[in-house]
C-alpha cells in the first residue's frame, strides 16, 4: 500500500456522496469541470439523502466534517447535510470532477460523432486520450490529498462526483491499473462508506442510497430508516467521467 493511501488516524469512518442529479445528468451529458446546479430532482435527491444518513449513520455536529467539491452541484448537494448538522461547510476545489476536455459539455451521442476512437476508449474502458483535461492519477493525486488534511472526525463526509469518487475509492484501496473499475459508478445522491482497517481501507457500503428516496425505486418497496444499493441510472454509466 501506497503511504498516500494509509487511513489517517483521526477519521473513523469516511462517506464519498455523490451530489444530486443535475439536467446535464438527466440529458447524459458530460459535466466535467463545467458547472450545472441541481435540477427539482436533485434538490429532492439531495434533502433525502442528507436526512438518511443523519439518521442511519448516527451523524451528529460535534463528531462529523463535511467537504465538498467547489461545483456547485456539489456545494447544493452538501448543504443540505451542514444545515441538519449545524456545521459550516468546507469547501475544496481538489475534490472537483474529473476535467474532460473537449468532451465537455457534450452528449455521449455528439462526443461518439466527433471522437469516436476516443469513445470507443471510454465505453471499452481504455484510457482516454488526447481529449485534453485531467489524467485519472492526477485526479486521484488531488483528491488524496484532502483525505490526509482530514481533521480530526469520527466520520468525514465528502461531497464530490462520479469520476472523482471512483478514483479516489480505487486510489484508498490500492488498486492497480488491472483492477480499475471494479466498483460500479455512484448514482446521483448515493455514497460510498469505508472504514480504517489496520493500514488499510475497509468497504462496508457501496452506492448505498434511501429506499425509496432516489429514482428508479419499484413500488411498494420503500421502508423508512432503511438503505439499499442504488439503481444503476444512464447517469452514472461512468466512474470517470459522467458527473
Amino acid at each position: 500500500m501506497s503511504a498516500a493511501s494509509e487511513p489517517p488516524a483521526r477519521v473513523s469512518r469516511l462517506v464519498l456522496w455523490r451530489h444530486g442529479r443535475t439536467e446535464w445528468n438527466a440529458e447524459g451529458r458530460f459535466q466535467g469541470q463545467l458547472d450545472p446546479p441541481l435540477d427539482a430532482e436533485g434538490h429532492r435527491q439531495a434533502t433525502v439523502a442528507a436526512e438518511h444518513l443523519v439518521s442511519a449513520l448516527g451523524l451528529t455536529g460535534d463528531d462529523t466534517v463535511v467537504v465538498s467539491s467547489d461545483l456547485d452541484r456539489a456545494v447544493q448537494t452538501a448543504t443540505a447535510l451542514t444545515g441538519l448538522l449545524g456545521l459550516p461547510l468546507q469547501v475544496d476545489a481538489r475534490l472537483r470532477e474529473h476535467g474532460l476536455g473537449d468532451w465537455e459539455g457534450l452528449t455521449r451521442d455528439e462526443v461518439a460523432a466527433r471522437y469516436p476512437e476516443q469513445y470507443a476508449d471510454w465505453v471499452a474502458g481504455r484510457a482516454v486520450r488526447d481529449r485534453g483535461g485531467e489524467e485519472p492519477g492526477a485526479v486521484a493525486a488531488r483528491a488524496l490529498s484532502v483525505v490526509s488534511d482530514l481533521p480530526p472526525a469520527r466520520t468525514a463526509v465528502l461531497v464530490t462526483h462520479g469520476g472523482t469518487s471512483g478514483r479516489l475509492l480505487e486510489a484508498l484501496l490500492d488498486l492497480g491499473p488491472e483492477h480499475l473499475r471494479v466498483f460500479g459508478p455512484l448514482a446521483n445522491c448515493a455514497w460510498s462508506e469505508i472504514v480504517p482497517l489496520g493500514s488499510r481501507w475497509r468497504v462496508l457500503r457501496h452506492n448505498w442510497a434511501p429506499l425509496g428516496g432516489l429514482p428508479a425505486q419499484r413500488p411498494g418497496t420503500a421502508r423508512e430508516g432503511l438503505a439499499r444499493p442504488a439503481p444503476e441510472d444512464a447517469a452514472a454509466e461512468d466512474a470517470d467521467a459522467v458527473a
